[in-house]
This record gives structure tokens, sequence and C-alpha cells, in this order.
């Protein structure tokens, strides 16, 4: 019988001697971080659009960049199937947009825990139940962008289903007219102290918990939103490099002893 995993189109005989992925929405960026950031090993699949490889860090390490897509219901398919085939740890790269003041675009956000409002996660686990990031893997994405020389924050992430309506655009969207439950939100969030919006951590952290896996995620800013709702393409490719950068290097410096305990349970 095959191991192959339908979503993901791979088996746990494919990644031999992995135990890390790191997870992009996009599979550009998934082919991008193997191709021009790691070492590539082989190609494992492009089914659905969800791009993985097998790759090797600059430190020695065998890991995955693998592709979620976009949203929660996408990540939890293949977050489900990755731990099949036996990844145990998973750091998200991703984009966002930023709703302080202070965290410009260009500078990296690392999340320690999600405002969850995301309705894949509810399938996961209760409402009531923590969106939370492995200690660990925070720490060492913390000062592993220090040191590539990123412009970095550390702390709350609102995680939302929708990139237009759910973070409150209407002059890039073309539904102008939003909920009176969705009006005001930015401002709500910034008053509870959350630094940026996304759209899949808070399902990974629950899923992690879950599971028993370690998770984190770091994502570039490509938005000010207390600007403009507008994506910055400049920014975007300087962001992204250093999400990326202190990702790898975070696999590469976190103490091994702390890899067990970011999902003994």
């Amino acid at each position: 019988m095959s191991d192959i995993k339908y979503h993901i189109g791979f088996g746990a005989d494919d990644i031999t001697g992995a135990d890390i992925a790191l997870l992009s929405g996009d599979p550009v960026r998934a082919e991008k971080i193997a191709n021009q950031y790691l070492t590539l090993d082989k190609p494992l699949s492009t089914v659905r659009g969800l791009n993985s490889y097998v790759a090797m860090t600059p430190g020695g390490k065998r890991i995955i960049s693998a592709t979620s897509g976009m949203g929660a219901p996408s990540l939890s398919i293949v977050v489900n199937e990755l731990a099949q085939v036996g990844i145990r740890h998973i750091i998200r790269i991703g984009t966002c947009g930023s709703i302080q003041p202070h965290v410009l675009s260009g500078s990296v956000v690392i999340t320690r825990a999600a405002l969850c409002r995301q309705g894949a996660a509810g399938d996961i686990a209760p409402v009531e139940y923590p969106a939370a990031a492995n200690p660990f893997w925070t720490m060492a994405l913390v000062n592993a962008a220090s040191e590539v020389g990123a412009d970095w924050h550390v702390g709350l992430t609102a995680s939302v289903d929708t990139f237009y309506e759910g973070q409150e655009r209407t002059d890039t969207s073309y539904n102008k007219h939003l909920l009176r439950s969705r009006v005001g939100a930015i401002d709500e969030y910034q008053t509870l102290r959350v630094l940026n919006f996304e759209m899949e951590a808070g399902t990974l952290f629950k899923m992690a918990s879950v599971y028993g896996l370690g998770a984190g995620c770091i994502c570039g800013v490509i938005a000010a939103r207390v600007e403009a709702e507008n994506v910055s393409h400049e920014a975007k490719i300087k962001a992204e490099d250093h999400a990326i950068r202190t990702a790898i290097r975070a696999i590469d410096t976190i103490d091994p002893a702390l890899l067990g305990e970011a999902y003994r349970w």
C-alpha cells in the first residue's frame, strides 16, 4: 500500500532524516527557499500547487520546504499530512500587514500567540483553546532575527480567514460595506496590543498543540495598515528575505536538547 499522502503528494520514505518543515503559503516562496537559501536535495511534489522540496540548511540539517496554500483550511490539510509522514516541527514563513505604527513595512513579526478568528481551528479545538507558539522556537526566532540584522518585533497576531473583509479592507476591496462586527476591528485590535494581521498562524498553533508538534511563525511586514491598505512590493523583498534567513538561522542554532521539549506532552 502506498505511503504517499493524497494532498501533499509524498510519504515518509521520501523525507528520511527530516522532521522540520518551513511552511510558506506561496508555492513560489517554498521553491525560492529550497533553491536559493538552502541546498536543494530533491523536489518532492507539485500536486495541487502545494510545492514541496527536501533541502539542506547551511548548518547541515535536512529539512522540508513546503507550501500550505492560502488560508487556514488549506493549511490544516497540509499540517495533518506533514505530521503523518513524520514532520514534528513547523515554522511558518509568511507575509502580513501591521496595525501598529511602530511596526514598519520591511520589518518582521515573530508571533508568540494569535487571536484566532478562524473557522478551521474550530474543528481542531474549542474556541477557548490557546493559539500559542512554542516558546523555544519563538526565542530561537528572536535570537536569529537579531543575528541576521532584521528589524524584528515579537508579540500577538490576529489570524483571520479573509484578506479583505476580515482585515477591514475597503479601499482595495470590491466590497465597500463591512459587517458591523468588522467595522473598527483595527482600532480594537490596536488597543489589545495586536501587532499584525495574517491568515494561518492561529490554526497552525492550535493544531501543533493538539498534535504534539513544535510550531513557530515569522512574517514579513508588506503593508503598514496605519498608512495604507496596499502591499509595498519593495518592502516585500526585504521583509521576505529577512523572514526566510531568520527561520533558517533559527533551525541551525536552536539547542537540539530543546527540540524534544518542543512537543513533549
